[in-house]
């Protein structure tokens, strides 16, 4: 192309490239990048949960004190399975807050990119972001429930120890991480196919009995026969015994679960540290391989919203 104004001839280079997408190149290391949007996007969502409620945030400690009545009630009470575990309250309690979080962000998170269709649509942002937001409203909410654990434990007598601590903040980032992969992926897997939504909600009806919550980690070894790594392979699982650790074996009177063993087995695993590192270890892998599927995906969500 030449340009003949002013009688002079000057040669003008035309370079011809796509247009890169406003998510490009953008993963969970641009969503904490964005921390300010991260920020109203969470506070947004709990503003939501809790608009025109009258109790508001009163809800988030009613839920899972319900949810724990019901368990103590019916498997303690009712079918007395609680009278070889010692405080049966606090390990069916500190079970549950490790569940409840897990099954809240895999929820939440499927739905977020579907339920925040406006915004994917009209804001140039990693959309990564809406299921990390989702993750990050569901661990706001595990902070009451372990103010009400506390409470129940102090009650007891317990004392905090830094090897339990370790070993929660261990469950909380197993949970964090692995529910953030799973939600990424099926976040993205929903704006195609709705009936992922559907198939989660049924998924997570088999967490709650996949983990020693309404039943001891003793009774495993008997039913498995022996093979507890099956069933220590689930990284949810190891959380959920980590968090026991952290809140129930420390109690006094249930310490010494640590060292002696039930008529039927251990009363928790062998080595439980290390299993914990491996879930650690999965749980970041599943992270990384969501981010990547959710990136060769991410492109084509727009336009099937």
């Amino acid at each position: 192309m030449t340009d003949v104004s002013g009688g002079s001839a000057h040669a003008v280079r035309t370079v011809q490239a796509d247009l890169a997408p406003p998510s490009a190149n953008m993963g969970l290391v641009s969503v904490f990048r964005r921390r300010y949007l991260l920020r109203l996007l969470v506070r947004r969502e709990v503003s939501a949960r809790y608009s025109g409620s009258f109790l508001g945030l009163i809800w988030s400690y009613i839920n899972p004190l319900s949810q724990f009545f019901i368990y103590w009630f019916v498997m303690g009470f009712l079918l007395n399975l609680h009278k070889d575990v010692p405080h049966f309250a606090v390990h069916v309690f500190s079970a549950l807050i490790v569940v409840h979080f897990f099954i809240e962000t895999f929820n939440a998170g499927t739905r977020s990119i579907v339920r925040n269709k406006g915004l994917v649509q009209k804001m140039a942002m990693p959309r990564e972001m809406f299921p990390v937001a989702s993750m990050l409203v569901s661990l706001y909410h595990v902070i009451p429930q372990i103010v009400i654990l506390l409470i129940i434990d102090i009650t007891y007598g317990w004392t905090p120890d830094a090897v339990g601590m370790g070993a929660a903040v261990m469950a909380i980032a197993i949970i964090m991480m692995l529910g953030t992969a799973l939600a990424l992926m099926f976040s993205a897997a929903n704006v195609f196919f709705r009936d992922f939504a559907s198939a989660v909600n049924i998924l997570t009806n088999f967490v709650r009995f996949g983990v020693p919550m309404i039943y001891p980690f003793s009774i495993v070894p008997e039913r498995f026969h022996g093979h507890t790594g099956a069933y220590l392979a689930n990284p949810i699982a190891d959380a959920v015994i980590l968090f026991q650790r952290a809140f129930w074996f420390t109690v006094p009177g249930g310490k010494q679960q640590i060292t002696t063993h039930s008529s039927t087995g251990p009363a928790m695993p062998d080595h439980l540290f290390q299993h914990g590192a491996i879930a650690l270890v999965v749980a970041a892998v599943m992270l990384v391989l969501a981010q990547l599927i959710f990136s060769r995906l991410e492109n084509r969500i727009p336009e099937r919203l």
